[in-house]
Formats: C-alpha cells, sequence, structure tokens
C-alpha cells in the first residue's frame, strides 16, 4: 500500500509539471513561428520585439489574469487548489480545473501502471508512467489547440522504439512496423477523405501520434487501438452535437481518443485480444 501512495504523490508532482508543459508548449511554438516569420519577411528591429521569451522554467510559475509570481504553497499540486478554494490569492480570478484534473488523472494513472506492472518490474514501471505522462499531455493540448507538437509525438516513438530494442513491451521488429504502420494508415484514411470530400479530416500530428503509440505496442494491436479510439471519438463526438446542438462544424480533435485508446490497449491490449478470439473460436 505504502508503494501505491508514494505513486499516488509522484503523479500528482509529475501533473502538476504537465501542466507546465500545456499551458506552456503551444506558446512556446507560437512565439517560435512569429520569430521565424519576422526572419522570414526581415520586419524591422521595433516590430521584431514582439514577444517575451518562455520556456518550460522561466518565467516563474505566475498567474495568468494578474501575473503575481505563486508562492511555494500555491505550487503544491492539488492541495494548493483545495486550499485556494480554485482561486488566485491575489485577484480572485477562477482557477482553471484543468490544473487539479491533469494532477489527479496522471496520480491515478501511476496507480494504475503500478497495480498492472507491479512494483517490483521498475523499467516497465517507469515506462508505463513516461507513456502516460506524454499522453495526457498530447491530449489536452490536441483538445485545446487542435495541436499534437512533434517535440512530443516524435519523441514518444524514439522512446517506444528504443524501450523495445532488445525486447520491452514487444519485439523491436514488431515496434518498427507498429510505428510505419501506424504512420501509413492514417496517412491513407487522410488521403482517401480528402480525394474524396476535398476536405481535411485528420492533421498530419494524428499520422504520428499512432506511429508512436505503433511503436510502443507494436503493429498488431494497431487495429485495436483506431477501433477503440474512433469508438469513443464517435460517443464523445455524437454527445457534444447533442449538448451544444450544433453539427458538423464543431471542432474535433482525434488526438485525445487515440491516446485514451492507446493507453487503454498498452494496459489491457493482450487480453482484450485474447477475450475476442476466445468469444469468436
Amino acid at each position: 500500500m505504502i508503494f501505491y501512495m508514494m505513486y499516488f504523490v509522484l503523479g500528482l508532482l509529475i501533473g502538476s509539471f504537465l501542466n507546465v508543459v500545456i499551458y506552456r508548449l503551444p506558446r512556446m511554438l507560437e512565439q517560435q513561428w512569429k520569430e521565424e516569420c519576422i526572419q522570414l519577411f526581415q520586419l524591422p528591429a521595433a516590430q521584431a520585439q514582439t514577444t517575451t521569451s518562455l520556456n518550460l522554467c522561466l518565467p516563474a510559475s505566475h498567474c495568468p489574469q494578474c501575473q503575481k509570481p505563486l508562492s511555494w504553497f500555491e505550487n503544491i499540486p492539488l492541495f494548493s487548489f483545495l486550499f485556494l478554494k480554485g482561486r488566485c490569492r491575489f485577484c480572485q480570478t477562477r482557477i482553471s480545473l484543468q490544473y487539479p484534473l491533469v494532477e489527479v488523472v496522471t496520480a491515478l494513472l501511476f496507480v494504475l501502471c503500478a497495480w498492472r506492472f507491479g512494483v517490483e518490474n521498475e523499467l516497465w514501471l517507469l515506462a508505463g508512467f513516461v507513456f502516460f505522462s506524454y499522453l495526457i499531455a498530447l491530449s489536452v493540448i490536441d483538445w485545446q489547440t487542435q495541436l499534437l507538437p512533434d517535440q512530443l509525438t516524435l519523441s514518444l516513438l524514439w522512446l517506444g522504439l528504443l524501450l523495445n530494442w532488445h525486447g520491452g513491451f514487444v519485439s523491436l521488429n514488431d515496434a518498427v512496423l507498429g510505428a510505419a504502420f501506424g504512420y501509413i494508415s492514417l496517412w491513407l484514411v487522410y488521403w482517401g477523405f480528402k480525394i474524396a470530400t476535398g476536405k481535411e479530416g485528420l492533421g498530419y500530428g494524428d499520422f504520428k501520434l499512432l506511429a508512436a503509440l505503433g511503436a510502443w505496442v507494436g503493429w498488431q494491436l494497431l487495429p485495436l487501438i483506431i477501433l477503440l479510439g474512433s469508438l469513443i471519438g464517435a460517443v464523445v463526438g455524437i454527445t457534444q452535437m447533442i449538448r451544444l446542438k450544433r453539427g458538423k462544424e464543431i471542432p474535433f480533435a482525434f488526438g485525445p481518443y487515440l491516446a485514451m485508446a492507446g493507453g487503454i490497449v498498452l494496459l489491457f491490449g493482450k487480453q482484450i485480444m485474447n477475450a475476442y478470439l476466445q468469444f469468436y473460436y
């Protein structure tokens, strides 16, 4: 029990850092794109000074509304939100529920990994922590911005290949094929849909995310990821349309549902496939 409590606390701490990544990485990319445009169009120096330097470490944590820096106790994961009653200590602006939710979800997934892989399997446990940390960050960023940053998708892909170099979750051959087939499968869907309708139904980030998931779980489980991701996405999408009373114009991010499916498959994919085969055969 003590190990589960430790992993829960570790998950809260990592979740707090993931909130930083979720908030800052899209803004860092936007800043980078602006700087590249300034250089490309050779704008005057006065126009070039339009952004403040931003990275994952600086500036220190602060309220986005009033810009007041946060004290140490306001950075304690989850408990600071409860202590402050969900509001900024200075300007009383509501703090987004995203912050405690990301922390709690991360903590619960860390505990789930410990239960599923066993606390004695340090490599698999660490791999599970890294895998779900990436998926949480990617899911929330995609949900908010319809963007899946290469910095996350590609590094997740390479980590999967390295993990399976000498047989982690799957063999290296299965991991390489999983990465290739994952990318190609959604690439074909993208172009088929675009040729048929003239519209883009997916983003290139979705291809890279599925390739990364394939690098972790192997090519054999890719159909299950696509099936589960599509089912979850369809349920959530239809629910949104009914709730908002809007149609196809609602922006739809497929990344969170691929991530959910990838997490389920990493933990229980082989059991799901075995149950399916036993039921039908």
